[in-house]
This record gives C-alpha cells, sequence and structure tokens, in this order.
C-alpha cells in the first residue's frame, strides 16, 4: 500500500474537484434534501476551487493512494479559533473517498497537518466536525483532539439532525 501526500496547486484544479466531489457524495449525501447536490455545486465546482487554490493563506494535498488521487486536505495556517488563547493552525477540510476509508490515508493526511502546525510553531491546531459523525469524533480523539465549542450550520437545504457542530482542538 502506497499513500503519497503531494501538494497541488491551481494546475490541478480539475483532479481537486473531482476527487473532493467524490468524496462528498461517498460520505455526505445523506445529510441533504437533494443528496448533497446544492453543496458539492457551491464547494467543488472548478471556478471555487480556483479561487481557494490562488488565496495564499490556503495549503491544499491530495492524497494519493496507490498513485490514485483519493482524498484531499485543505489547510489554513493563520486561522484562529474563536476565544482559544494561541496561535492556532486549521484543518478546513479532510475529505477522503469509499476507497481509502479504513486504508490509514485519513491518519497519515491528520499527522501530516499536525507535523505541518508544529513546523511553524503553533499552539495548537483544530478543526470542525459534524456533531453527528461519531466515527470522525472518535478518530480524532484517537489523534489527542478534544471538542472545545459547539455551533449549528445555516443552510436550509440540510437536514436539521445534521446541523450540529463541533470545534476540536489539539495542543502542540
Amino acid at each position: 500500500m502506497n499513500i503519497e501526500i503531494q501538494a497541488i496547486n491551481v494546475v490541478e484544479v480539475e483532479v481537486l474537484s473531482n476527487v473532493a466531489t467524490k468524496a462528498y457524495f461517498d460520505h455526505y449525501k445523506h445529510l441533504w434534501h437533494d443528496q448533497g447536490v446544492w453543496y458539492a455545486n457551491k464547494c467543488f465546482n472548478i471556478k471555487q476551487l480556483e479561487e481557494e487554490l490562488l488565496d495564499a493563506k490556503n495549503f491544499f494535498f491530495l492524497a494519493n493512494l496507490n498513485n490514485r488521487p483519493v482524498g484531499f486536505l485543505k489547510l489554513r495556517p493563520e486561522n484562529q479559533l474563536a476565544e482559544q488563547i494561541g496561535d492556532g493552525f486549521e484543518i478546513e477540510r479532510i475529505y477522503l473517498t469509499n476507497e481509502a476509508t479504513g486504508m490509514g490515508v485519513g491518519r497519515k493526511l491528520m499527522e501530516f497537518a499536525i507535523e505541518k502546525a508544529r513546523q511553524q510553531n503553533k499552539d495548537y491546531v483544530w478543526l470542525k466536525a459534524m456533531d453527528s459523525s461519531n466515527n470522525a469524533i472518535r478518530f480524532y480523539e484517537s489523534l489527542g483532539f478534544e471538542i472545545c465549542g459547539r455551533s449549528r450550520l445555516d443552510f436550509e437545504q440540510m437536514k436539521t439532525e445534521f446541523l450540529g457542530m463541533v470545534a476540536m482542538k489539539k495542543s502542540l
């Protein structure tokens, strides 16, 4: 099993769009009244991703399993977690296709992100997860993250029972 993480830029936007859309539909269709079409079209279209890739505050990485793209990571090293003391580093998105689930790809991406935060001498790394995603929350807790806040999304297209979010933080 060969897992590689590569930095990507606007040249790879189409690959990013494809893997992001596939990963999203693999795991999150059930959250939405429209099976996630609105959200995927909004967030993972070429134009939107080009803008995000060109923003110097964003860093994107593609996860390849046996030379095939199976997920991605979006980091925002300057984003702070509200009401937290210290210098934070946000893991904004980590998405994997079904093919990559349970293969160690997510752990490798998370360890990669945590190491990037350490290299920048950050005080903590943080992320948000859906409060209904028990497996994801347990996974993050296994890496030393703790729930430190709660919020709710404001998407009328999303089923009400899935609007809850948790903020999770790991001190470095």
